[in-house]
């Protein structure tokens, strides 16, 4: 058996991983509810209604037993009866007091979080006293039967065989990664909340089906398993939906952070370029979200090879990865054997009469290639840069490169003006003396639905906006 506890039974995250358990009939599951009675600054809603909250477990298809959370005698007998339940997870709704063993505070409110000071050595002679032969108890040897580390470094096994110029939407190309690393590494594990044929990770589950979880629309508790997927280096989990659908579970993200967990997401349907299916699809935000979270990669690859090889850069990288594909096709503009670091952009138009650093990622460096076109049929040159990574950003790259187009540059994201690319930049700029203008081009009011390249152009960020903001910007 396996035992699963989680402090806070009210939260949606909870009732998802109950439907989730249930759904796929864990016997080798324990959830072990801890009711206490009391919140933080008043009761908890049912207090100790035992009854309800058996009733709304067993609801989920859990067999249920409520006990004495005080009685070690009630719990192992407990945990026995689960070891013989076959086909459906168990649950221990256990009757607890906070603050037991104290009559000062057990049951009383007021004490959350707060020292004990001066009650301190009362209360620690209180429960001293009910303590008999502790020193004395038999401790069970430990069973080490968990598998071998991941060994790393995990490359693939085969080349990539994109064509250059072909138009392959990165989305696609992180399926396609995906199976990649499968082969190359039998620890993958492919996790998707309902979007599978989407994201791509479809083709990884027609490939690798009993590597692959659906964890339906519930996508705090998908972010949940793949950390518990990634514990201990045990596998190496790539988890996706809609980038906007993250969102819903950044509170299990941001604590993932706090325990330097590993783990990998990919976020696809990102900004307006999704075009028709409307705003309440358009990852807007997520650049923002993502750039404030400790130690993660957020990768942003405007290829299919350039997803391809985030892919397997995320597989390697020791906490946290976000990759951002897109939905529209781009064009293929790498080698396969182009190599990609994190924190190193690329620059993929230049000349030495370049007068504006454009930086773009994603659809709007394929906007940024548009513009140099048609700009050097107006007789003007810009310098092209791909970030790759958005954190870390590739601050060298971004200065030397601003200087040399004479401290002229622009941002172009399919993303919210605040927190985003342009932001990212911006603060890469703030001191250097030499920059004379920087132009954030970016979505600054609430989209809506309609075509892609009519989105594009009505946001500003489609390639004749850009031509338009370097036209301003040298003239």
């Amino acid at each position: 058996k396996q035992w699963y506890q989680r402090r806070v039974a009210i939260t949606a995250g909870i009732w998802e991983a109950l439907s989730f358990a249930s759904h796929y009939k864990l016997d080798n599951l324990v959830a072990i509810f801890d009711i206490n009675r009391l919140g933080q600054s008043e009761e908890a809603p049912l207090q100790h209604n035992m009854d309800t909250y058996r009733k709304r477990v067993e609801a989920f298809g859990f067999h249920t037993m409520v006990v004495d959370g005080h009685s070690v005698e009630e719990i192992l007998k407990a945990l026995s009866e689960a070891q013989s339940v076959k086909n459906k997870p168990s649950a221990l709704i256990c009757k607890t007091f906070k603050g037991q063993g104290s009559s000062d505070v057990a049951d009383k409110l007021d004490f959350h979080g707060k020292a004990l000071n001066n009650l301190s050595e009362k209360i620690f002679g209180e429960i001293k006293a009910r303590m008999h032969g502790a020193a004395a108890q038999p401790r069970p040897k430990i069973k080490d039967d968990a598998p071998e580390l991941v060994q790393k470094p995990i490359a693939f096994k085969t080349p990539l065989e994109y064509k250059l110029g072909a138009s392959i939407a990165s989305r696609v190309a992180y399926g396609d990664a995906l199976v990649k690393l499968g082969e190359a590494c039998d620890r993958i594990v492919v996790l998707d909340a309902d979007t599978k044929n989407s994201t791509f990770a479809l083709k990884f589950k027609n490939v690798f089906p009993d590597r692959f979880i659906e964890c339906f629309i519930a996508e705090q508790n998908m972010v949940g398993v793949s950390l518990g997927c990634g514990a201990r280096n045990r596998t190496i989990p790539f988890c996706s939906t809609f980038a906007t659908f993250f969102t819903r579970a950044m509170d299990q993200i941001r604590m993932a952070a706090v325990s330097q967990s590993q783990l990998n997401m990919a976020g696809s349907h990102c900004g307006v370029s999704i075009g028709e299916d409307g705003p309440s699809q358009m990852a807007l935000e997520d650049i923002a979200a993502f750039r404030a979270i400790p130690n993660l990669v957020y990768f942003y690859p405007s290829d299919a090879v350039s997803a391809c090889r985030a892919v397997e850069l995320a597989a390697n990288y020791k906490y946290m990865t976000f990759i951002r594909t897109s939905r529209p096709a781009t064009t293929v503009i790498y080698a396969n054997d182009e190599v990609f670091e994190i924190g190193k952009a690329k620059i993929v138009k230049t000349s030495a009469e370049d007068k504006v650093l454009v930086i773009g990622a994603g659809i709007t460096l394929d906007s940024a290639m548009k513009a140099h076109s048609s700009l050097l049929e107006k007789g003007t040159s810009v310098r092209v840069m791909d970030p790759f990574t958005i954190k870390p950003l590739d601050k060298e790259a971004v200065l030397k490169h601003a200087k040399e187009c004479g401290g002229r540059v622009i941002t172009v994201e399919d993303h919210y003006a605040e927190g985003g690319i342009g932001e990212a930049v911006a603060g890469v700029l703030s001191n250097a003396d030499f920059i004379t203008k920087h132009k954030i081009l970016a979505v600054r009011e609430i989209p809506r639905s309609g075509p892609s390249a009519v989105l594009l152009d009505m946001f500003g960020i489609s390639a004749n906006k850009v031509v338009d903001a370097v036209l301003d910007m040298v003239e």
